[in-house]
């Protein structure tokens, strides 16, 4: 059982907050959204920066899935109707070339990341037809590294293969839980089996890192839960495990998280010592903590990033390549220069029309100030390398004695160490890392929301 202070720390922090994957967060971008030009600008001054010397990223939304799972709060578009495929793969080559056409140079893709939705959906010709239409108009970086995510049910061999020799070295699968009355719960059923098959076929191949998604706190889970789920995911051995904190987001339309109610999830103490429990079995097998939510072998490019000082976190979550540059294509995607964030509207039918219109399909973004760009590098350094420093000028913050001040009571609990000009998070209190960057989240702190805007911290 978890101990009385870790009880009391849980009950005091688990609040809701920010996953940080950007900043600022997305309810506090520009209500009056980002003209076009000046996210054009953004993304040509970002890639004339960076192109040359680090490559930039490309993430690609795959929309589609033939059932919802309930836990999900991604932008997706639920059929059976495969006949979708080609014309959505259509627009975002199309709109992959109105990107190309404003550039000087041919883009070097240092990173590839297919998300979804479900990108398995899609046929092995159908990806190769999307990959081929994206490397017509680009090269790919010496140091690449492609992933995607697949669902166990249906990701084939041929699949696996197609991607592989499009470059493809990472694949995610989303295991979730194994056992089956949680599985209904959220309308995920899928055996061990089909988990193990995939992940064979995957190291046949050749890919070099194999990714499980897992999550705790989800409808009807146990401890005992927990503990079959990574017992059987020991026999896998995958290179990663994302271990993620179930969001419970009811508010967010689309979710569709109606295949149970509150009183059937984990709460607080008994939540928190899931991923204990959790953390705890991945020690003993050799995994590593990297960052929130994710664990590595020590042969995995994930650890090494960390032990480099590479680690960088964006829309896509923790990577090893840091670009200035992320390039987000299709329905829902969005896009980061460092400078700017844009977003691509939110369904399929408005995304072909606007493409097909020879228009980005952009609905709202953020212009960063000069105030932003040092926060986020602030929240980055706590959410990547748990330490930050206002030493430098160009990281000083306006009130810093103020953000401290905010964190007086996490520094007296031992979760965050401050000195002069900078602070550290101790290892036992990674979990908490959200609640620390909430203190920098200038927006945030402007702003504080009247209902309830993100998941809980823990």
């Amino acid at each position: 059982m978890i101990n009385k202070m870790k009880t009391s720390l849980v009950q005091k922090y688990n609040i809701p907050g920010p996953r940080y994957t950007s900043y600022p967060t997305v309810p506090y971008w520009n209500k009056d959204g980002i003209e076009e030009q000046d996210w054009i600008k953004s993304f040509q001054t970002s890639f004339t920066e960076s192109n040359q010397s680090e490559g930039i990223s490309v993430y690609i939304h795959l929309p589609f899935c033939e059932s919802l799972c309930t836990f999900c709060a991604c932008h997706k578009h639920i059929t059976k109707r495969h006949e979708v495929e080609e014309t959505y793969i259509e627009t975002v080559l199309k709109e992959w070339q109105l990107y190309v056409e404003m550039l000087e140079e041919t883009p070097i893709i240092k990173e590839l990341h297919l998300g979804g939705g479900t990108p398995t959906f899609f046929s092995k010709e159908n990806l190769q037809f999307l990959m081929d239409g994206i490397f017509k108009l680009s090269n790919k970086h010496s140091e690449a590294e492609f992933s995607f995510e697949g669902h166990p049910n249906n990701t084939t061999k041929a699949q696996l293969q197609t991607l592989f020799n499009c470059g493809f070295t990472r694949v995610s699968f989303g295991v979730q839980d194994y056992n089956e009355k949680v599985q209904k719960a959220i309308h995920r059923i899928q055996p061990f089996e089909a988990v193990e098959k995939v992940t064979k076929w995957s190291r046949e191949i050749g890919y070099t890192s194999v990714s499980h998604d897992l999550i705790f706190g989800l409808p009807f889970q146990t401890k005992e839960n927990v503990i079959h789920t990574i017992n059987k995911t020991k026999e896998l051995q995958p290179d990663r495990i994302s271990f993620y904190s179930y969001a419970h987001v009811p508010w967010v339309k689309g979710v569709g998280q109606r295949g149970f109610n509150e009183n059937d999830l984990p709460k607080n103490d008994e939540k928190r010592e899931l991923y204990e429990i959790g953390k705890q079995l991945f020690a003993e097998l050799g995994y590593v903590e990297i960052g929130m939510d994710h664990f590595a072998l020590k042969t995995d490019s994930l650890y090494q990033a960390t032990i480099n000082k590479t680690l960088h976190r964006n829309f896509m979550g923790y990577t090893a390549n840091k670009t200035k540059l992320m390039i987000g294509l299709g329905m829902s995607a969005i896009s980061d220069s460092w400078y700017a964030f844009a977003q691509n509207v939110k369904t399929v039918k408005e995304y072909q029309k606007m493409v097909n219109e020879g228009k980005l399909p952009i609905f709202r973004g953020h212009l960063l100030s000069k105030e932003d760009q040092v926060i986020r590098k602030h929240i980055l350094n706590i959410m990547c390398h748990f330490s930050t420093s206002w030493k430098e000028d160009i990281m000083k913050i306006n009130n810093i004695e103020k953000h401290i001040g905010l964190l007086k009571e996490m520094v007296q609990d031992g979760l965050v160490e401050v000195r002069q000009n900078s602070l550290t998070v101790p290892e036992k209190a990674r979990p908490y890392v959200r609640n620390i960057c909430m203190a920098f989240d200038l927006h945030l702190l402007k702003n504080k929301p009247k209902t309830q805007l993100f998941s809980m911290t823990i």
